[in-house]
């Protein structure tokens, strides 16, 4: 059957990544929690404009609050914490970076993976090549040294998703329809089979591959050891507080602890014992099939989007169809725990970290020893959680680690009016989370983590993605990429954008410098879009050019001197005349909101993975479906980015970046 995804009057001639990305941004969340919207009203509705507090005066004026803390642009500049000649923003076909650095492609979709793996055919596609091949749609990324060494390690990579429109041959072609009078064009995809279904399968999940940095350049050790491809198939244990548990158990596992495969990783985290947390996000796509209302799974699944039917895999695996394993769906959505120290063992999927659809899990070992992970809910009016290990890190006994993460509490942010921030503990039997309210165990309550928040009343946000803990500073940094679903009413003052577009940045402060706090206070660091268009409302200092603003903040790193880069998710022609990239921005002194552009994507792609080698002299960074813009097909894809060959197909890749003659990054 023909598949055309997107077939409302609002999204039907976008493109297929657009239609995906709006389905699954429809915003669930029916609770009657204040939004995030709500509480900046209340909070700066009430300040006076002291010690870097937004005003109301200053926000409801064209200049940007941030702004009069850099009246002098030139003295901003010289305070600034980078040092780079900015690029110009705008699209075309090729990546470009600032002068100075080179950007080298490190690692293709189909690329090698081992020493013994099949070359990559584009015509003569297989699941068995592709498991032994670097994956789709790269997301996340991270780098851990081999024996401290910054210019050797295992580089871990998420492959979130895939494009089947510009991945597979022949597969879709662009039709002419007719729409109110006016003849428009879409595309539509061709019947799925078995078989590309299981290269879809094999295309996700992650890659662990040993890199090595010779004369001066990066490049895959094809023979490493470590080197390990994971995707929709491989067996993992499921672990934890829920692992065992009735609503987990399926009719191929009767434990309710082996799950096979991992979907959607999105972004993720390295832990100080050296694993690879992998978040699953929308794993709501890929199951289709339809469950009666009076299941006692479809308020759960309902609460996630479940099922999605955005993917074809129910048609020929029956445990994505909820209708036949309605607790399969169970099993996705939680943090997905590697040791890439040994491509023998299985994942492990932390139940304790709670179950929704995680951006990433960036983790930080705090002051008292125990391990504090943050992770974001990416969905309209979802939440920000972070989790704190009852156990300690120990560094000299990595074994003593390796299940830190199925053992501790789990919290949900409430953003108060007065800049404090609550973190509630999702416990069952404490408050609203007991029997009578349909949580009879821990395992209800990680199971059905969103409805336990819902019953909290925590703070509904615009799309949380990346929460980046920064150690040299005690902030923690929330990218809240934008909520379009903002209605007219809602403006004020203090939030004077309907449609939220663009999207801000939180800025975290941790109590004392302690990351497990249950009492923190916020603050914006930004407000993104335009700074010239004034009802846009944007909040860049002055200083920041017309390059140096963005919108849609999604990824984000910090880097060994403790500054701030942020990748973006939704720049193009249309909405903001600039493609995707990495952006650095100043967070302290007078240079604090000050933006500058060091990188972007070709058209149609997004920026993803930012992650620093210990050293900060290498910016390993991921371009996520590259031209995928306007009536993109595999063979007339918007860019044939990164070889240019006309019998290769557009390839998403990771680039390494690197400074002539050496040294950091910025």
């Amino acid at each position: 059957m023909e598949k055309y995804l997107g077939s409302t009057e609002e999204s039907e001639f976008k493109t297929l990544t657009e239609r995906r990305e709006e389905l699954e941004d429809i915003g669930r969340n029916c609770s009657a929690n204040p939004t995030m919207g709500d509480i900046i009203n209340r909070r700066f509705s009430r300040r006076s404009f002291i010690g870097g507090s937004l005003a109301v005066a200053a926000i409801s004026t064209t200049v940007s609050p941030l702004a009069l803390l850099t009246a002098h642009d030139a003295r901003a500049n010289e305070m600034s914490q980078f040092d780079f000649k900015e690029i110009e923003a705008g699209v075309d076909e090729t990546h470009h970076v600032a002068e100075g650095y080179d950007a080298d492609i490190l690692l293709r979709w189909g690329d090698k993976i081992f020493a013994d793996s099949p070359a990559f055919e584009p015509l003569k596609q297989t699941a068995e090549a592709q498991s032994r091949q670097f994956g789709y749609n790269n997301d996340y990324v991270g780098f851990i040294p081999l024996d401290g060494n910054p210019d050797h390690g295992l580089l871990v990579v998420n492959h979130e998703y895939t494009n089947a429109e510009i991945m597979f041959p022949n597969f879709a072609r662009v039709e002419k329809v007719t729409k109110d009078g006016k003849e428009e064009e879409k595309v539509v995809l061709g019947d799925y089979t078995k078989e590309l279904v299981d290269i879809e399968m094999a295309a996700h999940g992650g890659t662990v591959i040993e890199i090595r940095k010779v004369d001066g350049k990066w490049q895959p050790v094809l023979d490493g050891k470590f080197n390990r491809r994971i995707t929709a198939n491989t067996e993992m244990q499921l672990s934890g507080p829920a692992a065992g548990h009735d609503r987990l158990k399926t009719s191929a596992d009767a434990t309710g602890t082996k799950v096979f495969g991992t979907i959607n990783n999105c972004a993720g985290g390295v832990t100080a014992w050296g694993t690879y947390l992998m978040a699953e996000e929308n794993f709501n796509g890929y199951f289709g099939g339809d469950l009666a209302e009076d299941h006692p799974e479809f308020k759960v699944l309902k609460r996630l989007g479940a099922p999605g039917g955005q993917y074809e895999w129910s048609k020929f695996y029956d445990r994505f169809d909820v209708s036949k394993e309605p607790n399969e769906a169970n099993r996705f959505g939680w943090i997905v725990e590697v040791d890439p120290f040994d491509p023998n063992s299985v994942p492990k999927k932390r139940t304790a970290v709670g179950r929704f659809k995680h951006e990433g899990c960036e983790s930080i070992v705090n002051k008292d020893g125990r391990v504090v992970l943050y992770t974001g809910d990416d969905e309209r009016y979802d939440y920000v959680y972070k989790f704190v290990t009852n156990g300690t890190y120990k560094p000299d006994d990595r074994a003593a680690n390796m299940d830190l993460l199925d053992d501790g509490t789990l919290y949900v942010a409430k953003f108060d009016e007065d800049g404090t921030i609550t973190w509630m503990p999702l416990i069952h039997g404490e408050g609203p989370l007991t029997a009578e309210n349909g949580f009879a165990s821990q395992a209800d309550v990680l199971i059905n983590t969103r409805l336990a928040a819902d019953a909290l009343g925590a703070t509904k946000m615009d799309r949380p993605e990346d929460v980046q803990p920064n150690p040299k500073t005690g902030k923690v940094y929330v990218m809240l990429t934008n909520n379009t679903k903002r209605k007219e009413d809602e403006i004020d003052a203090a939030n004077p954008r309907a449609k939220n577009a663009f999207g801000h940045i939180i800025e975290i402060t941790e109590t004392d410098g302690d990351f497990a706090s249950t009492k923190s206070r916020w603050d914006i660091l930004l407000k993104c879009g335009d700074p010239s268009v004034a009802e846009v409302g944007a909040s860049f200092s002055t200083a920041t050019t017309k390059n140096g603003w963005f919108g849609m903040p999604d990824n984000c790193a910090i880097d060994a001197d403790g500054r701030l880069w942020v990748a973006t998710d939704g720049n193009n022609e249309k909405e903001t005349g600039r493609t995707d990239g990495i952006w650095a921005v100043d967070t302290e002194g007078e240079a604090r909101g000050t933006s500058k552009l060091f990188f972007r994507v070709p058209v149609g792609a997004e920026m993803c993975g930012p992650s620093f080698n210990p050293t900060s002299d290498t910016f390993f960074l991921a371009v996520q479906h590259p031209g995928d813009a306007g009536l993109a097909t595999y063979e007339k894809p918007a860019t044939r980015w990164p070889d240019f060959r006309d019998d290769m197909p557009v390839r998403p890749a990771v680039v390494a970046v690197t400074k002539h003659g050496g040294g950091k990054i910025g």
